[in-house]
């Protein structure tokens, strides 16, 4: 005898058809007051990464204190330049500690 299965009751998402919604940036980036402060700190940092033990080429000029969590926009003190994986690994790290703070987080 032969077991028949019922057939589902919610199509399956065709995710090769989905489509991301496209990322909007935030108009203070492209403000004069962000681009004079982001190549001063390129300057200072004379293009390397600021990652203690790192010396690879820096091209993020990124906020210590996330303006998020309530860092100064415009500090030079709040700035620092890393190189895009130092970047990515921290912007992961914030996200993760944001997250777990939330109800129903980690």
């Amino acid at each position: 005898m032969r077991l028949q299965a019922l057939q589902p009751r919610i199509a399956l998402a065709n995710l090769r058809t989905a489509a991301l919604p496209p990322k909007v940036a935030d108009p203070f980036y492209s403000s004069p007051a962000w681009i004079e402060l982001r190549d001063r700190v390129r300057r200072e940092a004379g293009g390397r990464c600021q990652v203690a033990g790192c010396n690879r080429r820096g091209h993020i000029v990124d906020h210590i204190v996330e303006l998020k969590d309530g860092g100064a926009p415009l500090d030079r003190s709040n700035t620092t330049l890393m190189c895009a994986s130092h970047h990515a690994a921290k912007t992961a790290s914030e996200r993760a500690r944001r997250t777990a703070r939330r109800p129903g987080g980690l």
